[in-house]
């Protein structure tokens, strides 16, 4: 779309001293509601919309309970602590959620399943 002749570019400063319209400026029908006017934070807070801490969200390293508790070796019988290794329907939470290290999250497996055979642990609910 060519400008007509009258017209000066989008960008040009105007006669009657205004700041330049942009095409996206505020024009006849005032700025955005929510949008940024010139040195305007855009309502979030911080310039261009940051966070004031800064960064990105970074979750905190999950540390392993038994590695804290220096147990070696998980034991079956130890029924309230794998308990809180098993989900509502009786499955084995990953590590990734669970923040177990991988020689202690085999031990747990083990353990789990073995207490599941003596009946200790159910092998999974009954919710339909």
């Amino acid at each position: 779309m060519a400008d007509s002749p009258n017209r000066p570019p989008a960008g040009a400063p105007r006669a009657d001293g205004e700041a330049p319209r942009t095409r996206f400026g505020a024009g006849a029908q005032g700025a955005r509601p929510g949008g940024r006017e010139e040195g305007g934070t855009g309502g979030r807070g911080g310039p261009r919309g940051r966070r004031p801490g800064g960064g990105r969200y970074v979750p905190r390293r999950k540390v392993c309970g038994f590695c804290v508790d220096n147990i070696g070796e998980v034991d079956y019988k130890d029924i309230a602590r794998l308990r809180r290794h098993l989900s509502e329907r009786g499955k084995i939470e990953p590590r990734r959620k669970l923040g177990t290290c991988a020689t202690h999250q085999r031990s747990l497996t083990t353990a789990i399943k073995r207490a599941r055979h003596v009946a200790l642990l159910p092998f999974t609910t009954s919710v339909r």
